[in-house]
């Protein structure tokens, strides 16, 4: 007696993850692409194309408000990361400019590490001083916004 059709196993998470550990799929682009939706949504050329137009756009905008940010205090280049994220999750190019970035950022940070304390000081010094220009700077061009208290030592 045959055995009764039986629907096949769902794959799961660890089997996925063990099949990504291989060399077979390496690329953020190429796990996103083997997702079921995102390959429901490359059968039909439309969706394709405005999906990959919507992702250029976000990412697009998210990397701009990042390099907006940099000068800034605040987390400009971690925002310029997300952006390349979100771009390299459709994009060859952006995956290529987001592993470059990190060997890039890894190569500073190491660097840094190996100076002794006096040139990290400096480093931060300038780093600060360049922030410092960069918001009066801003304040001179745009003016003190009218919510900053009367005592900030800053002119109006």
């Amino acid at each position: 007696m045959a055995p009764p059709d039986r629907r096949p196993e769902r794959e799961s998470r660890g089997d996925r993850r063990a099949r990504y550990d291989t060399d077979d799929v390496t690329s953020l682009r190429e796990r996103v692409a083997d997702t079921k939706w995102r390959r429901r949504l490359a059968a039909r050329r439309s969706t394709n194309h405005a999906y990959r137009v919507g992702v250029g756009l976000v990412g697009g905008l998210i990397v701009a408000l990042g390099l907006a940010a940099i000068p800034l205090p605040g987390p400009g280049w971690l925002i310029v990361f997300a952006g390349l994220f979100v771009l390299a999750s459709e994009f060859t190019w952006a995956e290529q400019l987001l592993e470059f970035t990190k060997k890039q950022v890894t190569r500073w940070t190491d660097w840094v590490g190996a100076q002794s304390v006096w040139v990290r000081v400096l480093i931060g010094l300038a780093t600060a001083a360049f922030v410092y220009g960069v918001v009066v700077l801003t304040l001179h061009v745009l003016g003190v916004p009218d919510w900053v208290p009367g005592w900030v030592p800053l002119w109006r």
